[in-house]
């Protein structure tokens, strides 16, 4: 018996997919004119500003003001608007506004440096960037002291805008405007961008193989294709508006999809933080907002459950809670149902396809499985070389039909990469489950070297090819290494060159200064040498604290 994904016997689901689709307009002006329009599509809770809420009718007007000043600016459809701010209204604005003027939006996380920044905006090509007042000096000094015959950091970039709190534009050649004044200072707009629903609305970067990010492409019919998400992880109340809490940030694909886009097509109304975090603050914005729907990852969940003597008496609104980004332990959602009397639903996704194995209320959770995958999405776990699908109990990787709705489009600017996963019909994951007699599938990851620390993916030859451009570095590697149970960290071993004096609180510095604070490695370890295959590889799997000299502190 071969091992179908969709062995849950879940209704048969009917794709339908229209000609013209725009996930800005889908978010934003398709409640323009319904009961929907006065409702609070969004609320800030920002340690600096405080409360900040917008309507469904005003975050309409403000994307359509945003499309506008694109237009006038000389940006046009499929140009690329890369957007490097925090939790805010401006947000939105930016990304869904973005697609409504047919631009190709491209999320970035606010914990990159500006290194960082530049490279995505240079292979993205982007003419737009959006970020706030705060980061841009930093970007804008590395633009100044570039050499011209670098051959350009930003040779597509046009135009600037400048979001939040701070001091006045820094001198640039680009165009530089305060996207507030700007904003308030189009008081007409034309209809936005026709789109079709295979166009291309926004490219998100992840870690790659390479050492570099890789961008992946998403059409706007991403949206549709996360619809069966929101009947079979989702568990929205038919009767009444759910407000829905998010502990992430907007440039994470699991909170774009179910913290905003998701939410947003659907009416509901979304509530996010910016500032400082701990362990009580969840639970108190659930209290204060009377959120319905909680959404985390383990880590947070794990310091509610810790930290805190909050029960459910204390979040009297909430009645579902969801989880993704790393596998939530069986300790955990036990230690969570018997403080607050509610399961915890997980769901498996990827950049390339979001969340499209979900438990769900249809069918009991079995503690560790990932549940079923959702209907609509022709799930096969297939032996990678003969491409048959494996038998029942066995494990194969799992593949995805190409016409699914939910995958992406292809790899940017990477057409053998591409060609690489997306072959015979499928799109290959590279993460492998098996399923049992109940239908239940057992997701058991990936067979390459990604790093899962804190619900981060992390490609440790990204931060190896950083580490390797210190002086003193004569090879690197880096590796998982568990501090707790299901607490993963980022650990580099690294060979010092011949007569270099180097120290791993050194290295640790260097590796902050050049990677995101969630890329870079927690502890770091000198060695002499690797363990090696015949070829040279190195063993990643064979790297432990035995093999080194000295470690950070």
């Amino acid at each position: 018996m071969s091992a179908n994904a969709n062995f849950s016997t879940f209704p048969n689901w009917t794709w339908n997919i229209p000609e013209f689709f725009n996930i800005g307009v889908a978010c934003t002006d398709a409640h323009i004119g319904t009961t929907i329009e006065n409702r609070i599509a969004m609320i800030v809770e920002d340690d600096t500003l405080g409360t900040v809420t917008a309507t469904y009718g005003e975050l309409a007007v403000r994307t359509s003001q945003f499309v506008q000043l694109l237009r006038n600016q000389g940006v046009n459809p499929g140009d690329r608007v890369l957007i490097r701010l925090p939790n805010s209204i401006d947000y939105p604005t930016a990304f869904l506004g973005a697609m409504k003027a047919g631009c190709i939006a491209v999320p970035t996380s606010t914990l990159l440096t500006a290194e960082e920044v530049l490279y995505l905006a240079k292979d993205s090509g982007a003419k737009v960037l959006v970020m706030d007042k705060a980061f841009w000096p930093q970007l804008a000094a590395r633009i100044a002291d570039a050499s011209p015959s670098a051959g350009g950091l930003l040779p597509n970039a046009a135009l600037v805008l400048l979001s939040g709190e701070g001091q006045g534009v820094e001198k640039s050649t680009l165009t530089v405007l305060d996207l507030d004044p700007a904003l308030n200072a189009i008081i007409a707009f034309s209809a936005p961008h026709a789109t079709h629903a295979d166009d291309p609305a926004y490219l998100v970067y992840t870690s790659g193989t390479t050492g570099y990010p890789k961008g992946v492409l998403h059409a706007h019919r991403a949206l549709i294709g996360r619809e069966p998400a929101s009947e079979y992880w989702f568990n929205f109340d038919k009767k009444n508006v759910d407000r829905i809490l998010h502990s992430g940030k907007f440039n994470w694909t699991y909170v774009l999809g179910s913290g905003l886009m998701d939410p947003l097509y659907r009416g509901k109304t979304v509530i996010v933080h910016e500032g400082k975090n701990d362990a009580n603050l969840w639970t108190r914005l659930i209290a204060k907002h009377k959120a319905t729907i909680f959404i985390g990852v383990p880590t947070i969940y794990r310091q509610i459950v810790q930290k805190t003597t909050t029960t459910n008496a204390d979040v009297p609104t909430l009645r579902f809670c969801m989880s993704a980004g790393e596998h939530l332990s069986d300790d955990m959602l036990a230690a969570w149902r018997t403080r607050f009397g509610m399961d915890i639903f997980e769901a498996v996704g990827m950049s390339e396809f979001s969340y499209y194995l979900s438990q769900s209320v249809h069918r009991p959770i079995r503690a560790g499985s990932a549940g079923f995958a959702q209907p609509g999405h022709q799930i096969k776990l297939l032996n990678p070389d003969t491409l048959a699908e494996v038998a029942l109990g066995e494990e194969g990787m799992i593949a995805v039909p190409e016409n699914d709705p939910g995958l992406f489009l292809r790899y940017w600017n990477l057409d053998e990469e591409t060609a690489k996963y997306k072959h015979d019909g499928y799109f290959f994951t590279g993460d492998y489950a098996k399923i049992d007699e109940d239908g239940y599938l057992w997701f058991l990851g990936r067979r390459d070297d990604i790093i899962k620390s804190f619900g981060y993916r992390v490609s440790p030859y990204e931060v190896e090819r950083v580490l390797k451009s210190h002086p003193a570095v004569a090879d690197c590697a880096c590796v998982a290494e568990e501090i707790e149970k299901d607490k993963l960290i980022v650990s580099a071993y690294v060979i010092a060159q011949p007569d270099q004096a180097i120290s791993p609180d050194e290295l640790l510095k260097f590796g902050q200064q050049h990677l995101a604070a969630y890329k870079a490695p927690r502890r770091v370890y000198l060695a002499k040498d690797f363990p090696r295959t015949k070829n040279g590889k190195i063993l990643r799997r064979e790297i432990s604290p035995a093999i080194a000299l000295a470690k950070s502190s």
